[in-house]
């Protein structure tokens, strides 16, 4: 067996061994369990069965995982992406008031042009022409992303009227346990253990038992069924001219959500050489297929998550740690319980917090951090669209805009100061199609 493994995945080719695959793996699946329970909470506000969301999520999700793992080889997890599912049902149902079924086919039709690009390798081209110094920024910008939104779910940050973001209540109990967490990880992780973000994330469970805020419910669960859900996108009532600039839009989110959390991972985890990413084509064509695939099951928007850094923080540089968070995704069907008990969240009053993931995050944002030292900070030209674009991420909750302030930054830079030949011809479209956006939507 282990021969085999090798043999598919290439471990020792990417030094890794089936131990660390396996901990990057379970490290990347509770890193983003949350999306179980989000996903079904949301999507059942316009009139989608709960149960049926979360079996066609977890399903989709696996499917996901197991494309990029065979066609790609990269330890990069895929789920029902957030933001698209606010997106999905409050400007899509609830705002244009479409029916959830023609929704899910105008996110199938978006999730075809997506497997056209990908089929093409025209998505992969779009990340070998972006230059070095922005590819590193969005790494950077990922990973302080994640760290605010670790920081937010252990309870050490919060919104506050003026200054936006203030000190938490740091004697809480969710913050205390985030604490605790988030240094017992930090020491781990000082002292070299590749498996410190999941071993921190099981002592976090269980300080969590401790202090009352994490209660063991039980280990099986009955499977909802996929019915209410399956197959029932209506395609044709999506081809309509008014759909079309939400069929751009859900193509131009998952682009370069996906770009840029390929381009983080794939920084991090040192897959880039020579400035591209090998096998490009194929994880575009994993993250399309995935899309695809969630329309027909029931779902929003599959892609490409950030939480896969935490897996590759962990040691995980193959798709064998994808098969993992795969086979869990699918056993979730049967462990919801336990699933819940780890990545389920605390609600306090009407804010979810969550604990016993959130020091994983705030770990791996400093992690990732580490690659702002690859940026050219000499270059005007190319220091302040970095800064730009990893500061825009954590500050909207959004990749696609910071990556969009970073082109639209670099382009005009690189032309007012007569260096203009010095930048991609794709990045100035994207540049122009970025400002028609952003004058248009």
């Amino acid at each position: 067996m282990k021969k085999l493994l090798d043999k598919i995945f290439k471990l020792r080719e990417n030094h890794t061994d089936i131990r660390t695959e396996i901990f990057g793996g379970l490290t990347t699946f509770f890193t983003m369990s949350y999306i179980i329970f989000v996903q079904p909470a949301l999507l059942s506000k316009c009139g989608m069965d709960f149960g049926a969301v979360m079996a066609a999520t977890c399903i989709a999700s696996a499917v996901a995982i197991i494309l990029m793992a065979f066609l790609a080889n990269y330890p990069i997890a895929l789920a029902p992406a957030m933001g698209h599912n606010v997106f999905f049902v409050f400007i899509i149902c609830l705002g244009m008031g479409v029916p959830w079924q023609t929704a899910l086919g105008i996110n199938f039709i978006s999730g075809a042009i997506f497997v056209i690009f990908a089929f093409f390798g025209l998505r992969a081209k779009i990340i070998n022409a972006i230059p070095q110094s922005l590819r590193n920024a969005i790494a950077v910008g990922i990973g302080l992303l994640i760290a605010f939104i670790g920081f937010q779910w252990a309870g050490l940050v919060k919104y506050s009227p003026g200054t936006i973001v203030s000190l938490g209540d740091i004697k809480s109990k969710v913050a205390v346990v985030s604490i605790i967490g988030t240094l017992i990880t930090a020491i781990l992780w000082a002292r070299g253990k590749k498996a410190a973000i999941f071993i921190g994330i099981v002592v976090s469970c269980f300080v969590g038992i401790v202090f009352g805020i994490v209660q063991f419910k039980g280990i099986f669960a009955k499977v909802p069924s996929l019915m209410p859900t399956f197959l029932k996108l209506d395609i044709l009532s999506a081809f309509r001219w008014e759909y079309l600039g939400v069929i751009f839009v859900l193509f131009f989110l998952d682009l370069f959500d996906t770009v840029g959390t390929l381009i983080g991972v794939s920084e991090e985890a040192g897959f880039i050489k020579d400035g591209y990413l090998p096998r490009a084509k194929q994880a575009f064509l994993a993250d399309a297929g995935g899309t695809i695939t969630g329309t027909l099951l029931g779902t929003s928007t599959v892609t490409s998550y950030i939480e896969s850094s935490s897996g590759v923080a962990a040691g995980a540089r193959t798709g064998l740690a994808n098969i993992v968070t795969a086979i869990l995704f699918l056993l979730s069907l049967f462990l919801l319980p336990v699933v819940d008990m780890i990545g389920g969240g605390y609600k306090v009053g009407s804010t979810v917090f969550y604990p016993v993931i959130a020091p994983a995050l705030i770990i791996v944002g400093c992690i990732m951090i580490k690659l702002v030292k690859k940026i050219d900070w000499q270059d005007a030209t190319e220091a302040i669209p970095a800064f730009v674009t990893m500061m825009v991420m954590p500050f909207s909750f959004s990749i696609t805009e910071g990556i969009a302030f970073g082109f639209i930054t670099y382009s005009v830079l690189k032309v007012f100061t007569g260096r203009a030949k010095q930048v991609h011809w794709l990045i100035y479209l994207f540049t122009i199609l970025f400002i028609a956006r952003y004058i248009l939507l």
